[in-house]
């Protein structure tokens, strides 16, 4: 009897560890975005790059997370890596219909704050502030499918990359979208320049007669008076660009106000172009 016993424990034991080695030499399996598979055991996990070996072999491959889909680990554990993207091209015609998760960007919008210059000189940062709000504001009212980022959020989510305006340039527009977790960005200039100017001048004149008694001329006294007035006008240009998460650029206009005015508002020409934009909604 004990022999049985110690037979049923010997099989147990056995059938124990060849469960165990084949679930230790179950192999890894990493898909990568062009559908390639590769099995193999995974050595370490970065924040940009996966350390791998093939099945059967010792040498030690590095493959960019970027050019990673997802990872089958040996436990039967997905882990999702990078999404794929389409084509510029064919995203552009697919503005509204994809379904945003809080994975990715898709169909988020931030507005960045505009750049003025004053005659080709920067001029004040509070009017390239002014216009973003501004954008933000006409946009918001017309953006059916799409969430977009308020001004004051992604002026700090810049600040605290340190994205700011003297370092933006060193920025591309998928570093930008990436910071700000959004699929498109929007970019504008204001220009302002000096036109005409408009002169008004009024004069005035009085004279007046002094008589004595016997109706003669004793004296004739007069004055007179005159003012100026200058009125400056200027021409007003607004330049709209947009851009998607991965550098491609699906909007680039400009367009200068009819008239000259006194004020320099760009109002007319922003609200021209943010209406012909793709992301825009009637």
């Amino acid at each position: 009897m004990k022999k049985i016993y110690l037979i049923l424990i010997y099989l147990i034991m056995a059938v124990s560890t060849f469960a165990q080695t084949q679930t230790n030499s179950k192999a890894d399996v990493i898909k990568r975005n062009n559908g390639e598979e590769l099995k193999g055991k995974i050595i370490r996990i970065t924040d940009v790059e996966v350390s791998f070996v093939y099945e059967g072999e010792t040498a030690e491959y590095v493959i960019k997370k970027s050019d990673i889909a997802q990872i089958v680990h040996s436990s039967g554990r997905i882990e999702t890596i990078s999404q794929n993207s389409s084509p510029a091209e064919t995203r552009q015609k697919d503005q509204v219909a994809m379904t945003a998760s809080p994975a990715d960007h898709h169909n988020k919008i931030a507005i960045l704050p505009f750049t003025f210059l004053m005659d080709n000189q920067p001029g004040a940062e509070a009017i390239g502030l002014k216009a973003q709000q501004d954008a933000f504001a006409l946009l918001s009212q017309h953006s059916a499918g799409y969430t977009i980022l308020d001004p004051r959020t992604t002026n700090a989510m810049l600040i605290q990359a340190g994205a700011t305006r003297d370092k933006m340039i060193g920025f591309t527009m998928k570093n930008i979208c990436d910071i700000l977790g959004v699929e498109y960005v929007i970019e504008g200039t204001i220009t302002q320049n000096k036109g005409y100017q408009t002169s008004y001048t009024s004069t005035s004149d009085n004279s007046s007669v002094k008589r004595d008694n016997a109706d003669k001329v004793k004296g004739i006294s007069s004055y007179g008076s005159s003012s100026s007035n200058a009125v400056q006008r200027f021409d007003v240009s607004v330049s709209l660009q947009i851009y998607m998460d991965n550098n491609a650029s699906i909007y680039n206009e400009s367009h200068k106000a009819f008239f000259s005015n006194t004020d320099g508002s760009y109002n007319g020409p922003l609200e021209y172009l943010l209406k012909r934009a793709p992301l825009y909604r009637k």
